[in-house]
């Protein structure tokens, strides 16, 4: 089942909005990379974990 991941559910300063979907692996690496980028966070074991932990299943889309 695809991932997801959306900044809104982690309010912060910035007021991001970014949504990323995919496998479970290219939304770990995509999201990791978006925290150290955008939110100043340090890529570690200990954020990519907590980011593993806030990961969703995504809906299906209606066809």
């Amino acid at each position: 089942m695809r991932k997801m991941i959306d900044c809104r559910d982690y309010p912060s300063e910035t007021k991001c909005s970014l949504v990323i979907a995919g496998e479970e692996e290219e939304v770990l690496r995509a999201a990791t990379a978006h925290a150290v980028s955008v939110h100043g966070h340090t890529d570690s074991s200990e954020l990519r974990e907590q980011l593993r932990k806030s990961l969703k299943n995504e809906m299906p889309q209606p066809a």
